[in-house]
């Protein structure tokens, strides 16, 4: 039930955008970019450098950095890409063991917030390295593992790690208490989405308006920074089912008073895409709906000149439980942005008004200079 959402589509411009280029796996990295309006064959260095930006690590020119998921594996299988959406401070526990035992002058381990966490590597041969390859946890769920574990050269240093890691992990209290609560435990770290240091135009240079970033994921977040807009940390924002979402509107409003333009990014739908629930999908969409949209609606009566955009980065579809390249739906809505007379947001009525724009970067200029 998306009435706010609806009514959009009715007054605005509902179609389908292609925020994937070809090329370039379906990822938050490369949706978000394009959801900005950023090129990612021209900007993207790979997403871990994203993620290091948020978290105050500014790669240096021999550097790579490497995403770190705490993982749980089941006889060989990849059972959680997140080891149960295991808590940040539980997490913290566990990076910081890692860099006791595994870092060194040339690597080391940076906590993020969850299962999200970062290795940094000094390395001779960035390209080498970055010819590495990976595979995302959450692309092989219930999967086998052998075959997706990193490979080329150079792979055998993080293959070395992911082994004393497992070991490791074994015995860590977090692990035992979590068993002990039914919980799963953190078996393996999984390396992956690996990248060099980023370069990126700012935002404010690149459609002179000033703009505000609020998500609960280092990635997005990560992006803001590299893109010179203000990132605003919310209370009660975690990037998972519990978020506030009323919270992340309000803020995002104030945040208008001062500034041109807000990026507000919700992980939920993505999750529960990821873990196959369409329950908690719909769920959070419904959320997005009546907590952000309509409070955005509200504000915008007395703010006739805003604009409003509406996207999914890429679809997670709850029956692949992974990420697709498919177009997704915008709708946009607001001063100077005629209808096409579709009657509601939703794939199939999107479908109806065609591929509108073959690229976020373009949907963005029209969005914000037409």
């Amino acid at each position: 039930q998306t009435p706010h959402m609806d009514a959009l589509a009715r007054t605005g411009l509902c179609a389908m955008v292609k925020t994937i280029p070809d090329g370039f796996p379906p990822g938050s990295d490369i949706g978000n970019l394009s959801l900005l309006g950023y090129d990612p064959s021209q900007n993207f260095s790979g997403r871990a450098p994203l993620e290091a930006a948020n978290m105050g690590v500014i790669l240096a020119n021999d550097e790579v950095a490497f995403r770190c998921n705490l993982v749980t594996l089941q006889d060989g299988r990849m059972r959680d890409y997140s080891a149960g959406h295991i808590s940040s401070g539980e997490a913290e526990h566990i990076i910081s063991v890692l860099n006791k035992n595994l870092s060194g002058p040339r690597i080391k381990f940076y906590p993020g917030k969850s299962y999200r966490h970062l290795l940094v590597s000094k390395v001779d041969d960035v390209p080498g390295v970055l010819k590495i390859q990976t595979r995302p946890p959450h692309d092989i769920l219930d999967a086998a593992v052998q075959d997706h574990l990193p490979q080329g050269a150079g792979s055998e240093i993080l293959l070395d790690l992911m082994k004393r890691a497992n070991q490791l992990l074994k015995d860590h209290p977090v692990n035992v208490d979590r068993i002990k609560r039914g919980e799963l435990p953190v078996t393996d770290i999984w390396f992956w989405g690996q990248g060099s240091k980023p370069q990126f135009q700012a935002f404010k240079e690149k459609f002179g308006l000033s703009g505000s970033m609020i998500s609960a994921v280092d990635l997005v977040n990560g992006i803001g920074r590299l893109t010179g807009l203000d990132v605003i940390t919310v209370p009660g924002a975690t990037g998972y089912y519990d978020t506030d979402y009323a919270a992340k509107a309000r803020y995002g409003l104030e945040s208008l008073e001062q500034k041109d333009f807000v990026y507000i990014h919700v992980e939920s739908p993505d999750e529960a895409g990821h873990n196959g629930d369409y329950k908690e999908k719909v769920r959070a969409i419904e959320a997005i709906d009546k907590d952000i949209v309509a409070a955005i609606i509200e504000w915008g009566k007395t703010h006739p000149d805003y604009r409003l955009l509406i996207a999914p980065d890429h679809p997670t579809p709850v029956k692949k439980r992974t990420h697709t390249r498919a177009p997704v739906c915008f709708v946009m809505s607001g001063k100077g942005i005629d209808t096409n007379g579709i009657s509601s947001y939703q794939e199939q009525s999107a479908e109806a008004g065609g591929l509108k724009f073959t690229s976020g970067a373009d949907m963005v200029s029209f969005f914000l200079k037409s």
